[in-house]
């Protein structure tokens, strides 16, 4: 199975602690400043992405230093540097898994475009493939179907996220179940919890994003 991961440039702090500990598996694509912070821990990674407006002129030189492949785009366009990123390690690179850190924290616009693009007819095909994250979540994605998904020892907290209406869903072994739901409009059902190792699910249409999630350590 081959893996790629995509590195944004987000806030640090979120990182998880295998990022930290340099302990991901897989080769890199670094997105903007997300390749500055990779080169910083000894990882050179295979495409740099992004405007690089946020680099000083010796950063990008590092970044030159240490990057075969380099696709520098203008600020001026319709995708975003991660948008493009997820394009080549999934059409270009053929990931059978993506990785994406750095998506989820500080702005919530581009937090919002990063769980959005799922729905993109381009990108939809490849749900099941990508995955988000940070320090205290792990976001997946499904497409229609039934399934059962192991709990992560770290995380208490499950939540089923309709990205879009439904005709039916159905939880079956959570600790708060749903039996052929109709859901009208994209909801959030949160704050459930595992009832043992594994729980299963079931829906019939639309995008489904399932977070397992944690609360932050002080």
């Amino acid at each position: 199975m081959k893996r790629i991961n995509l590195l944004v440039g987000g806030p640090t702090d979120l990182w998880p602690d295998e990022l930290v500990n340099g302990q991901v598996p897989g080769s890199f694509i670094g997105i903007d400043r997300g390749n500055l912070h990779l080169i910083n821990m000894g990882i050179d990674p295979i495409v740099a992405i992004g405007d690089f407006d946020s680099l000083q002129k010796s950063e990008f030189d590092l970044v030159k230093d240490h990057v075969n492949d380099i696709r520098q785009s203008i600020p001026e366009k319709d995708d975003t540097d991660t948008q493009l990123g997820v394009k080549v390690a999934l059409e270009e690179q053929n990931a059978d898994e993506l990785v994406i850190y750095g998506a989820t924290g500080g702005r919530l616009d581009h937090f919002l475009a990063n769980l959005w693009m799922v729905l993109e007819p381009r990108f939809k095909q490849f749900a099941p493939k990508i995955k988000m994250v940070d320090r205290q979540n792990i976001i997946t994605f499904f497409l229609p179907g039934k399934y059962s998904i192991v709990k992560e020892d770290s995380k208490k907290y499950l939540a089923f996220v309709c990205l879009t209406p439904m005709n039916s869903l159905s939880l079956y072994d959570e600790k708060y179940q749903l039996k052929d739901r109709k859901i009208n409009q994209p909801t959030s059902w949160a704050s459930n919890e595992f009832m043992g190792k594994e729980a299963s699910f079931e829906f019939d249409s639309g995008v489904m994003c399932v977070i397992q999630s944690a609360d932050l350590k002080k």
